[in-house]
């Protein structure tokens, strides 16, 4: 999305969308061979796998009518009424690990706040996941390399898990979605902080906030849990500042150049200002958030209209179902 220009000065020449995938940002920097993000979507893949196994709609009692694709026998998907997203049970997700707020608190099993990124609702819930992080994360992993992008996903993944817990009570929560909306959130913060290495940085950055917000906008839907979005959207933005920064114009290229024209500093001051202040605010907010958590807190007695970040009632459907 954005091109960095050849310097005019000849501080050296820097062209590519750093973040957004056209190529390496500076001459020095190598580009890196993707695997780590494939490897996250054959590990969901063969997770839901496990899921339709473990769920054998066939084999059970079906209230809501019959099986869809009984040819796929075990395999077969709950019936439409009971998941629309052709998918297992809600029970079996519940079993295999899906987000539930009072298990989570009151059974010690603070582990579900890792294994519900790895769960998906269904067949499109699947798809469409795993779509958006092979266009997104590849791109980011190719750039930055699989460390990075690799913390990035799953820390954002359990910070969108941790702020479903403490908002939403009364459903379970799955998906890959919070480590999204994690990735988008930290290619913002990378174009913030190497701001002055980029040109067509104010379109870039206007068009990731447009795609940010139509997802967003779609959180807000019944049955979508867009605090794992938020959650996981503002984790990875603080975490871009902090991984994804990048020296600045000259520096890689200062032993080529006349004393006169060196630059004597890795980073610009405010690229150092913003990585501690993102550092600080992982800290103290991963620390609140999991004491809050853990201490049974229902955050919506601190917050009485967050709940209309997660759903919003219309004439056409309630947000109590």
């Amino acid at each position: 999305m954005a091109d960095v220009e050849a310097d005019r000065g000849g501080a050296g020449k820097r062209r590519g969308g750093g973040a957004y995938g056209y190529g390496p940002a500076e001459a020095g920097e190598r580009a890196w061979t993707p695997w780590l993000v494939p490897l996250f979507v054959v590990a969901c893949v063969a997770v839901f796998v496990v899921e339709m196994y473990v769920n054998n709609c066939r084999a059970r009692p079906q209230p809501y009518g019959p099986c869809v694709a009984r040819f796929l026998h075990r395999f077969s998907f709950q019936a439409i009424r009971q998941n629309p997203l052709l998918g297992p049970s809600s029970s079996t997700l519940e079993k295999l690990g899906a987000l539930e707020w009072y298990k989570v608190v009151h059974r010690n099993q603070g582990w579900r706040l890792v294994t519900c990124i790895w769960l998906h609702a269904g067949l499109i819930h699947l798809l469409v996941n795993m779509l958006s992080l092979l266009f997104i994360g590849v791109r980011l992993e190719q750039q930055f390399g699989f460390v990075r992008i690799g913390i990035i996903y799953l820390l954002s993944g359990f910070g969108g898990a941790v702020l479903s817990a403490l908002l939403l009570r009364n459903s379970i929560s799955v998906g890959a979605s919070g480590a999204l909306f994690g990735l988008l959130g930290a290619m913002d913060s990378e174009l913030i902080i190497n701001w002055t290495i980029y040109s067509n940085r104010v379109a870039a950055l206007l068009t990731l906030m447009v795609v940010i917000v139509i997802n967003l906008g779609i959180g807000l839907f019944p049955h979508v849990d867009n605090f794992a979005h938020i959650g996981g959207f503002l984790t990875g933005f603080l975490l871009g500042f902090v991984l994804l920064i990048r020296p600045q114009f000259g520096w890689m290229e200062r032993h080529d150049l006349p004393p006169s024209a060196q630059v004597t500093s890795k980073y610009k001051a405010y690229q150092y200002v913003l990585w501690v202040i993102a550092l600080l605010l992982l800290i103290v907010g991963f620390t609140v958030g999991l004491v809050m958590l853990f201490r049974g807190v229902n955050g919506n007695d601190h917050c009485h209209w967050c709940h209309y970040l997660n759903c919003v009632p219309t004439s056409r459907w309630s947000c109590e179902d």
